[in-house]
């Protein structure tokens, strides 16, 4: 037996990379009877059958997974986060953490379009950037969009990392990847088409080899829709809340009217950030009101 990584899939056959060879299987009949569907990024133990063809026989242990794209084992997602066009929201991306946080998954906020943005604009914008940085996240603030100082600094949080790229509809993700692996010659047009959640497209999942990182071609994550989490566990999804919690005087504290709130005390002393605590409230009542789905 071969152990290897899933690198692509396409119609029921997976490429999986074994010792600088690619070899294309199968999955064994009895993965379909037990429900198990291997997603690109599995680790997984396959046996050779014919020359470069075989059969996927032992998924190894997962560490995480997402459902869009369908891909396991994410060391972190890069948050392609728009300065302006569409203008910057700060509850989009506080989503988009909660939803890595959940998953477990390292996020690195990288501003798109910050050339697009004038003096005060970019000054107040900086602001919020360094807020995020002292959480602490990795943010990349370019001087100018796609600098290399910004693209390198990206190139070595991605070493020997498997990745995705996520952020809205017109955030710059094809762009973005387009400058980081010029080699690959994607077509911003045809990516952004496979970005783009079509209703009846199906879309080919694949890793790229980008320096000694890996990047997902599909970059289309959009699980922070809909949180599925308990209102009461919101807060240890806000890195600073959790830290903050421990001085709380009451233990299970959501810090909203709680007496005695650390997270209030340092909101209020501007210790943790203003537009974080009020998008955490805004959330923390959507949870909560929202009916329950007995259709599960």
């Amino acid at each position: 037996m071969i152990k290897g990584k899933i690198f692509q899939s396409l119609s029921g056959f997976y490429d999986v990379h074994a010792d600088g060879k690619v070899y294309r299987t199968r999955a064994r009949g009895n993965f379909r009877k037990r429900k198990i569907t291997p997603l690109v990024g599995d680790d997984v133990e396959f046996q050779i059958e014919d020359g470069d063809k075989g059969y996927i026989l032992r998924m190894l242990p997962r560490k995480n997974s997402l459902v869009r794209p369908p891909i396991a084992n994410i060391d972190q997602a890069i948050v392609a986060t728009a300065a302006t066009q569409p203008e910057f929201s700060s509850n989009l991306l506080d989503r988009q953490l909660i939803a890595l946080e959940i998953s477990h998954i390292k996020p690195i906020i990288y501003f798109t379009k910050t050339d697009l943005l004038s003096t005060a604009q970019r000054d107040q914008l900086q602001t919020v950037a360094m807020g995020y940085q002292a959480i602490p996240y990795d943010v990349i603030f370019p001087e100018q969009a796609f600098d290399d100082s910004s693209l390198d600094e990206l190139q070595t949080l991605l070493a020997g990392k498997e990745n995705v790229i996520m952020g809205q509809t017109g955030a710059g993700k094809s762009t973005l990847l387009n400058h980081l692996a010029p080699e690959l010659n994607l077509k911003t047009g045809e990516i952004s088409a496979a970005l783009n959640r079509g209703k009846h497209t199906t879309r080919k999942v694949a890793l790229l080899q980008v320096g000694t990182g890996l990047i997902a071609d599909t970059p289309g994550f959009s699980s922070y829709d809909t949180l599925d989490i308990d209102y009461r566990d919101l807060a240890n999804y806000f890195p600073e809340f959790k830290r903050a919690s421990v001085k709380c005087r009451f233990r299970g504290c959501v810090h909203v009217n709680e007496p005695d709130c650390e997270v209030k005390r340092e909101v209020s002393d501007g210790i943790i950030m203003e537009s974080r605590y009020t998008n955490y409230l805004q959330l923390y009542t959507d949870i909560k009101n929202r009916k329950p789905n007995y259709k599960k």
